[in-house]
């Protein structure tokens, strides 16, 4: 098989991939995704031991023990564009030989879970609620640059919103059995931005102005219903699909858009979801 080029899949001198800044050995095979770096102390404070901390640019990594689980948690920042740079890097990390920068013959599938934010668009949801993303929407666009695999949604078209064309992905029917089993099920919108990708305008009028008012509208099979809004999900379930990873993502509610209100305590909202999330990892992983 040959190499992968040098300018392709770059590693520093130390053996650290680019821009993770992290070696093979140091990330364990389950992992925690947060988009905020100050959040990945706020999760790895609950570890035993935490025995691998690594900073580079916006991306922190700390590796360590719960109930004698490996488990690592990492800032991918915010946005599909990150998981773009963050799902390649981690697979990388497990998957290909950093030595002869080939592929594996043996392919190692990830846990990965993420723990975040986002904003509800249905009445009937409460701020605070945690939800799992049991599918997830994109219309960023960061799938349409990988080769598509057909699912289970192929034969089902999503509405256009202006020019751009949506996916669907599923988060991993393993994960949801295992973590998910009591947690309200949703279905994601994963936008390029905040401000106007999710129907947020400031100063700048948007191109949509009833982009929060279409997507209530959307109906998907099962009469499902999108029920919330964030930046990361469908890029970790769509790529996860791709590289054959278990892919799962949590958020808690804070902002609801349609009552317009935020949450009177968002930390300490975060704070229960991490440790939900992290007892349900370390002991039924």
């Amino acid at each position: 098989m040959a190499s992968i080029a040098a300018s392709e899949l770059i590693i520093h001198k130390d053996g650290s991939v680019y821009h993770l800044g992290v070696k093979p050995g140091e990330i364990a095979p389950t992992i925690i995704t947060v988009g905020d770096p100050d959040r990945v102390p706020l999760v790895s404070r609950y570890f035993d031991e935490v025995s691998i901390k690594v900073h580079h640019r916006e991306l922190v990594t700390h590796t360590g023990t719960l109930n004698g689980k490996a488990i690592s948690v990492l800032s991918t920042g915010m946005g599909t564009d990150n998981i773009d740079i963050v799902m390649n890097e981690l697979d990388a990390l497990f998957n290909i030989d950093f030595e002869t920068k080939t592929v594996k013959d043996e392919i190692t599938s990830l846990n990965i879970i993420r723990i975040g934010t986002s904003g509800c668009i249905q009445e009937d949801l409460d701020i605070d609620t945690f939800l799992v993303s049991e599918w997830a929407i994109g219309y960023d666009g960061l799938l349409g640059f990988y080769k598509h695999v057909p699912n289970e949604f192929d034969p089902y078209t999503l509405p256009e919103l202006g020019d751009i064309k949506g996916s669907i992905n599923p988060a991993s029917s393993i994960l949801l059995d295992k973590l998910a089993y009591d947690i309200t099920k949703g279905v994601t919108y994963t936008a390029a931005g905040f401000y106007a990708p999710q129907g947020r305008f400031l100063r700048v009028q948007p191109s949509h102005h009833n982009l929060v008012d279409d997507l209530r509208k959307i109906v998907l099979p099962g009469n499902r219903k999108v029920t919330n809004i964030e930046m990361e999900t469908s890029g970790l379930y769509g790529l996860g699909d791709l590289m054959g990873h278990e892919v799962i993502s949590f958020s808690v509610l804070l902002a609801h858009r349609i009552k317009r209100t935020f949450s009177q305590a968002p930390d300490k909202a975060v704070d229960s979801l991490i440790r939900c999330i992290l007892e349900r990892v370390s002991t039924k992983l």
